[in-house]
């Protein structure tokens, strides 16, 4: 039992684009660039999230994706489950016939691990991870230059943003 790099890979790119949303549509090279997920993949995965609508696609110049919903409304199991990633820690596909006819004698305690796990990732939503994600952007020291060498300092993004 694991999440294959389809779930992580679409989990990323969502949190990606939630985080750029504000500037309008991210194009996907952008993601893939950043998040180092071949391009090729990323729309092979975005055609589905599209169609379960959890994204919407703008065509063009300028163009690119955004989030359909609010993403209070978008759980980190309806992106898994859109890019068909199947959760299952059972030896049988949870069709129960571990031991031909019949369940093994642990069907059911990996079978309610599959529902714990399933539970616990629709209880997430990406408005919570995106917001996790920028506590720690704006706690990292930013990147100043001092003379002409970029530093690390410890002055926070935060405040390195407001004192412009």
């Amino acid at each position: 039992m694991r999440l294959t790099t389809k779930g992580r890979f679409a989990v990323t790119a969502m949190m990606d684009i939630a985080l750029r949303d504000a500037e309008g549509p991210v194009s996907l090279a952008g993601v893939s660039e950043r998040q180092k997920i071949s391009l090729s993949y990323l729309e092979q995965l975005f055609g589905k999230l599209r169609r379960f609508n959890l994204v919407d696609s703008v065509r063009g110049p300028g163009g690119g994706y955004s989030i359909a919903q609010p993403l209070s409304a978008v759980s980190i199991a309806d992106i898994i489950h859109a890019v068909d990633e199947r959760l299952d820690a059972t030896q049988c596909g949870g069709r129960g016939d571990c031991q031909g006819e019949h369940h093994c004698m642990t069907h059911d305690l990996w079978s309610t691990l599959n529902s714990k796990m399933f539970e616990y990732l629709a209880s997430v939503t990406l408005e919570e991870l995106v917001e996790q994600q920028r506590k720690k952007l704006d706690n990292q020291p930013a990147l100043v230059t001092v003379g002409d060498k970029p530093s690390r300092r410890r002055i926070t993004r935060a405040k390195a943003a407001a004192a412009g």
